[in-house]
């Protein structure tokens, strides 16, 4: 729900993905003025051309979650035997 702000909305009950049972155009006030017969015309040819959604990689982030703090150890470990080397700490 939107609180405030008038806009046109339309609705496609059933967009031909099966994915999804109904979508939602908000309709740019600039375009309001426009027939409503082209404006259906539009959200229905958006809702038909998407097809279905994208898949959702999963593992990725896991993997980097376990990873990165290990990698930045082993940088600041390095980092340290440098500046211990050289200055002689």
């Amino acid at each position: 729900m939107i609180k405030g702000v008038n806009h046109q909305v339309v609705e496609v009950a059933k967009p031909g993905c099966e994915y999804f049972e109904k979508v939602l155009f908000f309709v740019k006030p600039e375009y309001a003025s426009l027939s409503e017969r082209k404006i259906n015309e539009k959200a229905n040819h958006i809702a038909l051309s998407t097809g279905s959604p994208p898949k959702v990689r999963k593992g990725r982030k896991r993997v980097y979650s376990v990873f990165s703090p290990l990698i930045w150890a082993l940088f600041g470990a390095v980092a340290s035997a440098i500046v211990i080397k050289c200055f002689g700490i």
